[in-house]
């Protein structure tokens, strides 16, 4: 199986020990995966499936920003203080994953700045990503004509 995402951006020994750590999960189509604000204590690694990232706009319904699939990480909220989610997620297909717990991960990155490092450079560019990708959006759906274009 070709490595993507997260898994692909990990030296290979480092890589080794996170997926020591994961255990196997499967969503079922619509299911809630997390709200947005909820406690975030894990994240997964998406194998098959779609997972739709949403946010809340207050007098509206959730609005989906993002759309991931197999190899994209779902959940970097659990690295950064308060440790709540910032958006929703639903499972827009079958979905199988790799789920991590947030304590051990924390824990073997503590003891593998390598494992530390390479995870916190991916995390980083997933937030940018996302925050560019919920900004487009929102733009999209409720800014003036034309506003969420990045062209």
């Amino acid at each position: 199986m070709k490595r993507t995402g997260v898994l692909a951006a990990l030296p290979e020994e480092p890589r080794e020990r996170l997926m020591a750590l994961s255990r196997e999960v499967t969503f079922d189509v619509g299911t809630r995966i997390f709200e947005e604000g909820g406690r975030a204590d894990r994240f997964w690694v998406i194998r098959t499936g779609n997972i739709e990232l949403d946010i809340h706009v207050p007098g509206r319904r959730a609005a989906v920003v993002e759309t991931l699939g197999p190899g994209r990480m779902l959940g970097w909220s659990w690295l950064c203080p308060p440790h709540q989610w910032h958006l929703g997620a639903e499972a827009a297909s079958p979905v199988r994953a790799w789920e991590f717990g947030a304590a051990d991960v924390l824990e073997l990155c503590a003891r593998d700045p390598e494992l530390d490092h390479a995870l916190l450079m991916y995390v980083i560019e997933v937030i940018g990503r996302r925050l560019r990708a919920a900004r487009t959006r929102l733009l999209d759906l409720y800014g003036p004509y034309g506003s969420g274009s990045q062209e």
